[in-house]
C-alpha cells in the first residue's frame, strides 16, 4: 500500500512537470518598463485637528474647564452643520506643570499645576467654509493645533485617469524601444502599480488661527490641487 501512495505521488509530480514546462519553455524575451501617469484634482474637504489646552492648579479644575470649552466647540460645529459622523475626539492628555530650582543643589522640580489638553478632529465638506469654522473654533477657544489637510472624500475616479494615463506612457516607451531594436511588440507578460497619494501633512495653520483673531476675520484658506501619481511596471513579449 504504501509502495503505490509513493508511486501515486512520483506519477502526479511527473505529471505536474510535463505541464509546467511547455508554459515555462514559452516564454521568451520581454521588454521590461515603467510607466508613469498622474492626475490632478481640486480638494473637496478638509480635515481640521483642534485643540483646547486649559491650566489649573489642579488636573480636575483643568480637565473639567477644558471639558466645558470642547463641549462648546463640538456643539457649535453641529449647529454651523457639521455632522456627528464628521467629529471624532483623537486626542486627550493630563500633564503636570513643574517648577525647577533656580540653583544647583536646591529643591527638586515641584508640581505647581496641572496642563489639559482635548483634540477634536473635524471634517469640513465644503472647502469654501473651512477659514470660517477655523475662526469660529479660535473664537470659542480653541488654542493649540488648527492643521489642516487637504484632501478628496472619494479619489477613485483621479486614480483611474492615473493609472489609464501610466499605461499608455508605459506602452509608449515599450514601442519606442522595440522600434529601435528592430522588433515587435506582442502580449502583457506582467503589470504591476504603485500608487501615490498626494501628501497629506497637515499644513501649518495655528499661526494662520491665532492671526484670524487678531484680524478679526476669517482665515484665508487656499485649495490648490492634489495630485495623485500611479507607476506601473509593465513586461512585453518580443516578437522576432
Amino acid at each position: 500500500m504504501r509502495a503505490a501512495v509513493l508511486g501515486f505521488f512520483v506519477v502526479s509530480s511527473l505529471a505536474m512537470t510535463s505541464m509546467l514546462t511547455p508554459a515555462l519553455a514559452q516564454a521568451g524575451p520581454t521588454i521590461a518598463v515603467t510607466g508613469q501617469g498622474e492626475a490632478a484634482v481640486a480638494p473637496d474637504m478638509a480635515i481640521l485637528s483642534l485643540s483646547v489646552m486649559r491650566q489649573a492648579q489642579t488636573a480636575r479644575e483643568a480637565l473639567d474647564d477644558a471639558n466645558a470649552a470642547m463641549r462648546e466647540i463640538i456643539e457649535a460645529m453641529r449647529e454651523e452643520g457639521v455632522e456627528s459622523r464628521d467629529l471624532q475626539t483623537s486626542g486627550l492628555s493630563i500633564n503636570p506643570r513643574y517648577v525647577y530650582p533656580e540653583r544647583p543643589g536646591g529643591e527638586g522640580p515641584r508640581i505647581v499645576g496641572y496642563e489639559v489638553s482635548n483634540t477634536l478632529t473635524v471634517r469640513v465638506r465644503d472647502i469654501e467654509r473651512v477659514g470660517e469654522v477655523l475662526d469660529l473654533s479660535v473664537t470659542l477657544g480653541v488654542n493649540q493645533g488648527g492643521g489642516i489637510v487637504l484632501t478628496n472624500d472619494d479619489p477613485a475616479t483621479a486614480l483611474e485617469d492615473a493609472r489609464s494615463a501610466a499605461v499608455k506612457n508605459a506602452r509608449a516607451k515599450a514601442e519606442t524601444l522595440a522600434e529601435a531594436a528592430g522588433v515587435r511588440l506582442g502580449r502583457v507578460m506582467s503589470i504591476s502599480e504603485q500608487v501615490r497619494q498626494p501628501d497629506m501633512r497637515p499644513l501649518g495653520a495655528p499661526q494662520m488661527a491665532m492671526r484670524a483673531v487678531a484680524e478679526d476675520s476669517s482665515v484665508p484658506v487656499e485649495a490648490g490641487e492634489n495630485t495623485y501619481q500611479v507607476n506601473v511596471d509593465v513586461s512585453f513579449e518580443i516578437l522576432q
